[in-house]
């Protein structure tokens, strides 16, 4: 079959927990709409189906957005699109995905990790049915699917693929104007992009800079963030220690246009996730050029080619922070930032995601279903 002839379809059984309307979510939810426009542009036709409060088609740049209120009737609605490939966005759905697998045996489904664990003991026996009805099972990077191999939720003739969650549109511009336009200062001037929660793990990145500040003393750190669980331990941390008042910025939520511009002023991206599932800010500072210090966990070291285009320290270790700082930032300058756009381009752009999804898509299609496969999923779905 070739790419034109081929139809996939994106699902998402995720229900937004602030009811917003599909118009509003297609705005919201960017990755929604870029991984399906990645994957069209591709030349397979993509439609999307995506759980909702209220129903409604919307057609966005030649893509169909189905948005569908019923749960139960999901699979009906996806049968009727008559896809060749099915792929199912989240690992946590398999009475979902057995419910397709029972309705469309012979479409190869492709399931794809946002950031899941492995399921508790007594749910595994579902969610292994789920998996061996799946034809492939996309993750960040490879050791993240290690904990569901090890759970035995991934087995048999189930591929294993791996690919970043999403792309960005942002782009590097110039950054002395986005310094004018942001009002960024600092040599070096360090970007917070997520959360100040337990996971990212704020205070960590607060040590490691309070000792780099000696060595850096032109330095500032501009912190954008949503929740805030831990927002005033934060300015606690920041208020008793003289070398960070003054340098330490907390802007909180920014629009997300917004952060196009703040990332293509500062000079270094700095996080200090202890997990995620791929790194959307990650990504977007990749796009703008700008050169990241992320911890050293799997789904940092896929996106950056191994830390091929960053610096890598240790999850919860303000010294490797620091000692990573100061080595980035002797790298520091356009050519640095030229090198971190062209990895960007190579393999995040909507061309890069585009090309991977659908050599994904071709190979589960030409592969065919396993036909154990089919087994496993009627016997799901008539639990």
């Amino acid at each position: 079959m070739g790419s034109l002839a081929l139809h996939a379809v994106q699902v998402g059984f995720h229900l937004d927990p602030y009811g917003r309307e599909p118009a509003q979510l297609l705005e919201d939810w960017t990755t929604l709409v870029d991984v399906a426009e990645a994957a069209q542009q591709a030349g397979p036709r993509v439609s999307v189906v995506q759980a909702c409060r209220r129903a409604q088609i919307l057609i966005r740049n030649g893509v169909g957005y189905h948005f569908v209120a019923d749960d139960v009737g999901t699979s009906e609605l996806i049968d009727s699109l008559d896809p060749d490939v099915i792929h199912v966005h989240g690992l946590c759905f398999p009475r979902e995905v057995l419910r397709l697998a029972a309705r469309m045996p012979t479409v190869p489904i492709q399931l794809q990790d946002h950031a899941s664990r492995p399921p508790r003991l007594w749910q595994r026996p579902l969610h292994r049915r789920a998996f061996a009805a799946a034809a492939g099972v996309a993750f960040c990077a490879k050791a993240q699917s290690l904990p569901f191999e090890h759970a035995r939720l991934i087995e048999g003739k189930t591929s294993i693929h791996v690919i970043a969650e999403s792309t960005s549109r942002f782009t590097p511009g110039t950054q002395a104007d986005a310094r004018v336009r942001t009002g960024l200062t600092g040599h070096p001037c360090l970007l917070w992009v997520g959360h100040l929660d337990a996971n990212k793990d704020p205070l960590t990145v607060l040590e490691g800079v309070s000792r780099a500040v000696e060595a850096l003393p032109g330095l500032a750190l501009w912190c954008c963030y949503g929740a805030a669980p831990l927002e005033k331990a934060v300015t606690k941390r920041i208020e008793e220690d003289e070398r960070l008042r003054g340098r330490v910025h907390l802007l909180g939520r920014r629009p997300h246009g917004e952060i196009e511009s703040l990332m293509q002023a500062a000079d270094i991206f700095v996080s200090g996730s202890h997990r995620e599932g791929s790194g959307y800010a990650l990504i977007e500072a990749l796009a703008c050029g700008l050169p990241p210090l992320v911890t050293d966990i799997p789904s940092f070291r896929a996106l950056t080619g191994d830390g091929a285009v960053a610096r890598l320290w240790w999850r919860g270790d303000p010294q490797s922070l620091a000692d990573g700082l100061l080595g980035i930032t002797a790298e520091l300058g356009p050519a640095r930032r030229a090198v971190v756009r062209a990895h960007f381009e190579r393999e995040l752009s909507f061309g890069a995601l585009g090309r991977r999804l659908l050599d994904i898509y071709c190979e589960l299609v030409s592969r065919g279903v396993n036909p154990h496969r089919l087994t496993l999923a009627a016997a799901g779905s008539a639990r």
